[in-house]
């Protein structure tokens, strides 16, 4: 798997910049347009190198000062069809679907820390498709409302804050995560409210029996365990680049549920299920950031020596 760097050059810096390239094992496809970059002026380099290496070459083309004075644009090509580009493969440590590019982890946080129109939309809509799956006792609504939630990128986003010192990336994702649940358990509670007085929802639909959502607002040591184990898988899912395992890890954890629960509960003012939902919330989301933040730590000091271990130990180099 090739990675593609394109590179503005200040002049002054394009003799280091490809003697990195041209040198280094794991690079090819390296190009050299003088006098191509405008803003900021200079030349402009591009290159693929193997993923595995990606994150070490960045960290060199920085500390060569191209990181302040020029431009560093990280792409992933959809096919690699040239007997080089397996040479790449074989020849670079460890594998690529286990290669961790931090550089990308960091600036995902820095979006996923971000208040947008869409975030909040979704989030909404995930936290009124969950007060629903409580009127109707559905586990496929809950499901679906797990989906749609937004929020996992955030807590991840917290979690990143913390492991690079990044105080301010933190205190922003955690200040999103908590203003947009609020502004969504309001929203909904104030729907839910105004359906109470139709007659559409009424508290005796919240507190009776609900064998398939009952457990958005029962927390239990299970809730927290459970919570850990999401995070941990989503933020490995994250940082190496594994979209399709985060599915699983949306329909793992019950925050949005729970915050729908609690909205209904306060629209219909249903103080016996107050409390719980609100506990649900909080372990939920306590619990991802403590093994986001474990995982992550132990990625930064450990993933290197583990994922070479793992290539001589299954022979795929």
């Amino acid at each position: 798997m090739l990675v593609h760097l394109r590179l503005n050059v200040p002049t002054g810096l394009t003799a280091d910049v490809t003697d990195l390239l041209v040198d280094h094992e794991c690079a090819t496809n390296v190009t050299l347009q003088r006098g191509a970059s405008l803003v900021p002026q200079g030349d402009l380099v591009e290159c693929d190198v193997a993923r595995e290496i990606a994150g070490e070459v960045i960290t060199r083309l920085k500390a060569l000062g191209l990181g302040e004075t020029g431009g560093i644009l990280v792409s992933t090509p959809t096919a690699w069809p040239f007997a080089a580009a397996q040479r790449l493969e074989r020849d670079a440590p460890g594998d690529p679907e286990d290669a961790v590019i931090w550089d990308s982890v960091v600036d995902q946080a820095y979006a996923a820390a971000r208040p947008t129109v869409t975030f909040h939309v979704f989030l909404a809509l995930a936290t009124l498709l969950a007060a629903i799956a409580v009127i109707t006792d559905s586990a496929v609504l809950v499901i679906g409302a797990m989906v749609v939630g937004p929020e996992f990128g955030t807590v991840a986003a917290v979690a990143t804050g913390i492991v690079f010192a990044k105080w301010g990336l933190s205190f922003r994702a955690l200040r999103l995560l908590v203003l947009s649940f609020v502004v969504c358990i309001l929203f909904v509670a104030l729907l839910s409210f105004l359906a109470d007085l139709t007659g559409l929802v009424t508290s005796e639909m919240v507190t009776r029996p609900r064998p398939q959502t009952g457990f958005i607002w029962h927390p239990d040591r299970w809730s927290f365990i459970v919570a850990l184990i999401a995070g941990a898988a989503g933020v490995l899912a994250l940082s190496t680049n594994k979209a399709n395992a985060m599915v699983g890890v949306f329909i793992s954890v019950t925050t949005v549920p729970a915050a729908g629960n609690l909205a209904l509960a306060l629209g219909t003012w249903t103080p016996s299920e107050i409390t719980g939902s609100i506990t649900q919330l909080l372990i939920n989301l306590g619990g991802m950031i403590v093994s986001g933040v474990v995982v992550l730590a132990l990625q930064r000091l450990l993933w290197h020596r583990v994922t070479s271990a793992s290539a001589r130990l299954f022979f795929s180099r």
